[in-house]
């Protein structure tokens, strides 16, 4: 029981259904389409759609997703891959002949074709109840009426406004600034294109004039994007990988995204004491530091398109995490992670909508950087992701780009299973951070009997790039203790990602919404 004299949340308790998200209208959506009879399926779509007009800095049409759904009366999980493809035309021997070391994150080359629009059709027609012009209207009206800019958006606007470029500036710097809290942002172009995609399905956003126009400003911009890489674009359906913390079974969307790096976390933290430890105290964020960076390690050398990851196995498997947590020094922080583990490994938005029939949806959705690579198609607007930058340009690596392939992608949706049931549908955003997110939220609950909504208020830290990021909320005897293991530790410059999650209580058919503070959402129930 949180202290009522405290700042804070509660979580929201319904019956019918609930949507938890990063924005209050969506959230409101979401509940409004399942109350005149829409699905879960149906209130997800049109809630991610309207993110990326209330929050255009981090989703939208040019943008990626992945889905975890658990249908109605089942506990079975499928997965939805709305990943896209780097161009025909990329190739990593010619960028590296002309200089390249990396893929700019601001560079045409950055942009592979944006798969959300093509899984959200496919969603709508395989799961929904209410047709996609439907699911449509809600963002359609709000992108012509416009939507006051949120605190934490206008936030996210003022400190990005700067990778805006060309086509990009025209339609999100309409004044030549960025828009201050309660500014009304429209988008009438995005709402043209809605209303195309509303009638005429996928094929209005991958072929004829707008994805003409997406081609052409890409080409302009240095691509060697075609018409026929936007024509080929196809989600698909694939198995969820999955991996034990205790008697909770965590269920990640499997490759190209990076969820068995959460698995591996979690197998990690299983083989030491973490419901013994002072859950805001320097031993858990060192042993959980600790196994971050190995965790990561193993990600960065093996998870890539799943047609060119082969190690998935080896990840998933609860010895590695075994072999893994034996090179953690409970008193000391790893210099080099990915050399001592070489001994082992040879070889951004987010909602969740669960219905009265507990049909569950994990969706998340992004364009990656703040406003992806800053570039814009010229007459519509379509503000493309930068996905590509997380390729490498490593000879032979399999994250390598090429032509047709998919980068390894950071979004990850969660659900959890417990005595052969689902009971929960999360995720935890922040690019980087989100396998130690999952990992330390799924701990929350499970080593401290934290509710969804204590266990995402808790406050965060994270390894990265050699620095021990520290959210506000740990005592500075906690912080120096850290320095003193040897941990680099430095204050958080913002809010570590943020999360969303709907419990589903079988027994007494309660549902359990809770919505991350860091943002500017809400979990709506009815």
């Amino acid at each position: 029981m949180r202290d009522f004299q405290q700042p804070g949340r509660s979580p929201v308790f319904a019956t019918n259904g609930i949507c938890a998200t990063s924005h209050p209208l969506a959230a409101k959506v979401a509940v409004q389409i399942m109350e005149s009879g829409g699905n879960a399926m149906d209130a997800a779509i049109g809630a991610v759609v309207l993110l990326g007009i209330c929050e255009p800095q981090m989703t939208g049409l040019g943008g990626d997703c992945f889905v975890l759904l658990s249908p109605a009366d089942s506990e079975d999980v499928i997965a939805l891959n709305g990943s896209g493809r780097a161009p025909a035309g990329l190739s990593a021997h010619e960028l590296r002949a002309s200089g390249h070391s990396t893929i700019a994150d601001d560079s045409a080359h950055s942009v592979t074709i944006p798969g959300a629009v093509d899984a959200i059709c496919m969603l709508a027609n395989d799961w929904g109840k209410i047709g996609l012009e439907a699911c449509l209207a809600p963002a359609i009206h709000y992108a012509e009426a416009g939507v006051p800019v949120a605190p934490r958006v206008a936030h996210d606007w003022a400190n990005s406004y700067d990778r805006l470029k060309g086509a990009a500036r025209q339609h999100y710097l309409a004044t030549g600034v960025a828009p201050d809290v309660g500014t009304i942002f429209r988008a009438p172009a995005q709402a043209e294109v809605l209303k195309r995609i509303a009638r005429e399905g996928r094929d209005a956003f991958y072929t004829g004039e707008i994805a003409d126009d997406m081609v052409a400003s890409l080409r302009a911009m240095g691509g060697t994007h075609r018409a026929s890489d936007f024509a080929a674009t196809r989600a698909e359906y694939t198995t969820p990988v999955s991996g034990m913390y205790k008697d909770v079974e965590l269920i990640e969307h499997p490759p190209n995204g990076q969820g068995a790096t959460a698995i591996l976390m979690n197998h990690i933290l299983a083989c030491f004491d973490i419901a013994g430890m002072d859950p805001f105290g320097p031993q858990r964020v060192h042993i959980e530091a600790e196994a971050a960076k190995l965790a990561y390690d193993a990600r960065n050398r093996f998870i890539a398109d799943p047609d060119y990851t082969t190690r998935i196995g080896h990840m998933l498997a609860p010895e590695t995490g075994q072999r893994l947590a034996a090179l953690i020094d409970p008193a000391r922080a790893l210099p080099d992670p990915g050399a001592v583990a070489e001994t082992v490994h040879k070889d951004t938005v987010y909602l969740t909508v669960v219905d009265r029939d507990r049909l569950s949806v994990s969706f998340i959705c992004s364009i990656y950087n703040n406003f992806g690579s800053g570039l814009a198609s010229d007459k519509f607007g379509i503000l493309f992701h930068n996905r590509g930058s997380g390729f490498t340009l490593t000879d032979g690596h399999p994250n390598e780009a090429g032509g047709g392939k998919r980068p390894m992608h950071t979004i990850i949706p969660g659900m959890l299973k417990q005595a052969g049931r689902i009971t929960m549908s999360f995720g935890v955003m922040g690019g980087a951070y989100q396998p130690a997110g999952h990992a330390r939220f799924l701990s929350n609950m499970v080593d401290f009997g934290m509710d969804p909504q204590a266990a995402i208020d808790a406050p965060r830290s994270f390894p990265d790039a050699g620095i021990l990021r520290m959210e506000t909320g740990y005592v500075p005897e906690c912080l120096q203790a850290l320095a003193d293991m040897g941990h680099d530790v430095v204050a958080a410059p913002g809010p570590i990602g943020g999360a969303q999650a709907i419990r589903i209580d079988h027994e007494r058919g309660v549902l359990l919404g809770a919505s991350d503070a860091r943002k500017d959402g809400a979990a709506i129930g009815y």
